[in-house]
């Protein structure tokens, strides 16, 4: 009874104006008057892009920046943090509460979309207004299209990534592990995803890392965007010294950190490297802690490289991972260059650190060759082009 009093107290609480619920029941909203965020604006240009919400590690913020490169193109991102998430760089945010549930945010955004907004890049094929049709991408399209906004797709990674497709081509697949109980909802999520995009047929789609055009193969490569000055440094890996390996997982299983953990502790031991496992660090923290590594270990089971390896190579340093075939044959072609990752198996990572160790002269050569990788593929003049169909702007 307690229960159901409660339940219509919230919904009647919902139809009152937000100021008046406010002041009747200043905790029920989950936010308070000052949470909510000024409608965005987006300079005068031909081209006004609008990328949003996800923002995983700042690349709608990035990919937005990049597109600012074009003539005649203005753009914003729109970041909602997960509660209790990492925070990153954006050039609006407004908190999950708000944007989930505040009528009066969302019609202003809406409105401010509407009037401002030529271009929309979603990002994750989530809702980007709020409330304005019900948090349903689907009424969102429709709504963007009787207004005359373009739009486009871009997924992440999990959001589309269908893990027992990933399971099925790679023996080291995390999607592989039966007691994982997330997996199967990454699958529901991937599986409603990809039917969603499978329905946009005319519009652009977009995937952020190389393995996703298994699972949308007419999807366009828009790579993640790293700025590389501030990972410069002038000390150059490997020179002289035991070598430093780190390893900053930022979800252990995906990046497979127990299926390396053994060997790097074995080394770390044996005094052939100095092991710094890396957990929790604020990335604005993560400069400094490149620049007094030599090693940087990716990830070991998605056979992909993401950020963090973009990061490392803009730093100069010897990055290893495991790269499936398909992902580097296409960074490669793209960037015109070898990737400068330095592919290992779990099973050979140890022999292969031992050879670094013995001979650190040949593998820095190799590092040196990262910041190059990044200019080339991921500081953001790639993506300004790989957008320009779109935007229907010229470089």
């Amino acid at each position: 009874m307690v229960r159901r009093l409660r339940a219509t107290a919230g919904a009647l609480l919902r139809t009152l104006p937000e100021e008046v619920a406010h002041r009747l029941a200043p905790n029920r909203l989950g936010w308070r008057p000052e949470d909510v965020p000024a409608p965005i604006v987006i300079p005068e240009a031909r081209v006004r892009l609008l990328v949003g919400p996800a923002n995983s590690a700042a690349q709608g913020y990035a990919w937005a920046h990049s597109a600012r490169l074009l003539p005649h193109v203005a753009a914003v991102n729109l970041a909602v943090p997960r509660d209790g998430g990492p925070r990153f760089a954006a050039d609006h945010t407004v908190p999950s509460a708000v944007f989930a549930r505040s009528r009066q945010w969302g019609r202003a955004h809406a409105s401010a979309v509407e009037s401002q907004v030529t271009h929309v890049l979603v990002e994750s094929e989530r809702p980007v207004l709020g409330t304005t049709c019900g948090a349903d991408v689907r009424r969102e399209a429709a709504w963007l299209d009787a207004r005359g906004i373009a739009r486009a797709y871009v997924s992440h990674g999990s959001d589309l990534r269908l893990p027992s497709r990933h399971a099925e081509l790679d023996p080291l697949s995390p999607f592989r592990d039966p007691e994982w109980g997330l997996r199967s909802v990454l699958e529901d999520i991937a599986r409603r995803n990809g039917e969603f995009l499978a329905e946009q047929h005319d519009r652009p789609v977009f995937v952020a890392t190389a393995d996703l055009l298994r699972d949308v193969p007419r999807a366009v490569w828009l790579p993640n965007v790293v700025d590389p000055a501030p990972w410069a440094n002038r000390r150059p890996a490997l020179d002289g010294g035991r070598p430093v390996v780190m390893h900053a997982p930022t979800n252990e299983r995906i990046k497979g950190t127990a299926l390396i953990r053994g060997a790097v502790r074995r080394l770390h031991e044996a005094r052939v490297i100095s092991y710094r496992p890396v957990r929790d660090a604020p990335h604005a923290a993560m400069p400094s802690l490149y620049a007094g590594a030599d090693i940087v270990l990716e990830q070991f089971r998605l056979g992909i490289y993401s950020t963090t390896a973009i990061e490392a190579m803009a730093a100069g340093r010897l990055v290893v991972g495991r790269i499936s075939d398909d992902v580097r044959r296409i960074a490669e072609r793209e960037a015109g260059i070898p990737l400068p990752i330095l592919d290992a198996h779990p099973d050979e990572l140890e022999d292969l650190l031992v050879d670094v160790a013995s001979d650190p002269g040949r593998y820095g050569e190799l590092a040196l060759r990262g910041p190059d990788f990044v200019r080339a593929l991921h500081d953001g003049r790639y993506v300004a082009r790989v957008l320009t169909p779109f935007l229907g702007a010229t470089t």
